[in-house]
């Protein structure tokens, strides 16, 4: 990666996380339009990937889709699987986010089929990917799916020591289990 475009990610991640949006959205189209240029697949991935991030945080679904749809699309010809697993599981979400729970649910499955073939994926990944799944789960009323969902997203939680995680996942056990 060249080091205009590492400044350009790293300025843009740092925007998102001081919760200026617009200054990251900014920065991400920069990044994008860069790596478009200049760059390499996998930088054009990650542009999109972040930039379609800063459209969901401002709710702009539909252009969030419209990147990660590109991501993934570029994913399948040009990147190792662990970075289309990623950019799938987030389509799954924007499509969870936009109540469109067929096409999300087929995103979750495939992120994960993806993941349990590549040896070895993070937990975090993992435990990242099966958390919506058993979101998703529980609101189309498939609790048996939901609570094993939960269990393994737990386990993987666990293992990388994510307290947040790990009291979600308790906690929807919980409420399953009862």
């Amino acid at each position: 990666m060249d080091d205009t475009f590492n400044q350009l990610i790293k300025q843009a991640i740092t925007e998102r996380r001081e919760h200026r949006l617009s200054d990251a959205h900014i920065i991400y189209s920069q990044a994008l339009a860069h790596s478009r240029q200049h760059g390499t697949p996998n930088e054009v991935v990650k542009a999109l990937k972040g930039l379609g991030q800063i459209e969901r945080d401002l709710d702009n679904i539909e252009a969030a889709r419209e990147l990660y749809l590109e991501a993934v699309t570029l994913c399948r010809t040009e990147q190792p699987t662990h970075q289309l697993a990623h950019a799938i599981r987030h389509l799954g979400d924007i499509y969870q986010d936009n109540q469109q729970f067929e096409l999300a649910e087929g995103c979750y499955q495939e992120a994960l089929a993806l993941y349990r073939k590549e040896t070895p994926t993070p937990a975090l990944d993992m435990a990242n990917t099966l958390r919506p799944f058993a979101l998703l789960k529980e609101k189309i009323a498939d609790p048996t799916s939901a609570k094993e969902l939960w269990q393994e997203a737990l386990a993987f939680y666990t293992e990388v020591d994510v307290q947040a995680g790990m009291t979600e996942c308790s906690s929807h056990l919980a409420r399953l289990i009862n």
